[in-house]
């Protein structure tokens, strides 16, 4: 195997820079090219496959470069800290009973909606589904998405260590992921004009939408500040803090369960990544009930942001872009599975007569996640777009969880 050309991994750190820096740029631009460019390519994907790109050409080697390894145990966890702690429950809890149950809804039907299109993938296309326990085991691929579906990069990229599929496997996840997720959201958008049908049809108004409109109206945004020099350290104690003291803590749980409880290996109980990711995402649900929610206002999400697509970054250069659509099958499995999800919560939405707005709203914060929930939302009214935010983030908080449970039952089926 040939050396890569930039091996250093100082060079390696600035190309990823440098790439992330340059797509976020031209996303943004105002200039027609790249703003048509960018409503057919998301960002996110030329995140990962950029990275990709020059692992294949031989430039750089995600397999020799140690920039993911400290992208995925500091910089990872330091970022659903930071991304987590920003919840408002209480808040959450005021936006009614029914953005709640939709959230909830659209959660369940993610993780009952992948084993249920394993078994009907099984049924249909016989030899798709790899239910061996190998790194191309089907299921790990497949429960990287269930967390993206329920919460988002940062929960696809945790489970991505803890279940392990191979390089080639999570790359068809990653287009599979970026696929279906456009068809959903473009498939919500279609309905917003149609909305008075749809909400006709779920026996719902619009009236509580309205309430949330003038609420959010009234009372504004979280007021935004310049962070100072003192807020972004006290942002990277906290984030990575708080990802210290996990691994002081994973240091005495996991010995102790390989000693005393071996038997809970079979549940991954023994992965120090796996309690990892709980353990942040735990203290970071914890913090949102303190002061340290108000890091939000100087940035908190801004800076977890960038260690979060740092680590996307570091996970496309281990990619190997001839390899991605290997697993063509494992796209009707997707699809199959997001159809399963939209029955479900349409129904959900139906016997509880919850409005479409709600209903999308809350579907893509799910499987889209923040930046695609707030255009549904903006697509109601730009007013709403807080409630999209709020979800978006509960959704950081579940998607572990859930992204866990949804991949070990279709290892189960599987």
């Amino acid at each position: 195997m040939n050396s890569p050309i930039f091996e250093h991994d100082a060079v390696v750190l600035a190309i990823l820079l440098i790439i992330l820096a340059v797509v976020f740029y031209t996303a943004n631009s105002p200039a027609p090219f790249f703003q048509k460019f960018y409503r057919v390519v998301p960002p996110l994907l030329l995140c990962y496959f950029l990275p990709g790109i020059l692992n294949t050409a031989g430039v750089i080697s995600g397999d020799d470069s140690g920039v993911y390894i400290v992208a995925s145990q500091y910089l990872l966890p330091a970022s659903l800290v930071l991304l987590i702690m920003g919840v408002d429950l209480k808040e959450i809890w005021k936006l009614r009973k029914k953005a709640g149950v939709m959230f909830l809804a659209s959660a369940l039907a993610i993780i009952v909606g992948g084993p249920l299109a394993v078994l009907v993938g099984k049924l249909l296309l016989p030899g798709v589904i790899d239910g061996g326990d190998g790194e191309n085991a089907s299921w790990r691929g497949l429960g990287t998405i269930a967390a993206s579906w329920t919460g988002g990069s940062a929960n696809m990229a945790a489970m991505y260590e803890v279940f392990k599929p191979s390089a080639r496997l999570y790359s068809g996840m990653i287009a599979l992921d970026v696929l279906i997720a456009n068809i959903w959201l473009a498939t919500l958008l279609a309905g917003i004009p149609k909305k008075s049908k749809i909400n006709k049809w779920l026996r719902a108004n619009d009236q509580d939408t309205l309430e949330l409109e003038r609420q959010f109206k009234s009372n504004g945004a979280a007021q935004r500040r310049m962070p100072t020099m003192p807020d972004m350290l006290q942002i990277l104690a906290v984030g990575l803090g708080v990802t210290g003291l996990a691994h002081l803590l994973i240091g005495i749980i996991v010995p102790w369960i390989k000693t005393n409880a071996p038997q809970l290996e079979a549940f991954n109980l023994t992965n120090e990544f796996l309690w990892l990711i709980i353990f942040t995402t735990t203290f970071g649900i914890l913090l949102s009930f303190t002061k340290a929610r108000k890091l939000e206002q100087v940035g908190s999400s801004m800076v977890g942001n960038v260690f979060l697509y740092m680590l996307i970054a570091s996970i496309g250069m281990k990619m190997n872009i001839l390899n991605v659509f290997d697993t063509p099958g494992l796209i009707v499995i997707g699809l199959i599975w997001i159809v399963i999800h939209g029955i479900i919560i349409f129904a959900v939405a139906r016997i509880f007569k919850i409005s479409y707005f709600f209903l999308a709203v809350a579907s893509e914060a799910n499987v889209g996640g923040a930046p695609t929930a707030t255009a549904v939302a903006a697509g109601f009214s730009p007013a709403l777009v807080p409630v999209a935010v709020l979800l978006s983030v509960l959704g950081y908080a579940v998607g572990n969880y859930a992204g866990y449970v949804c991949g070990l039952l279709m290892q189960w089926v599987s």
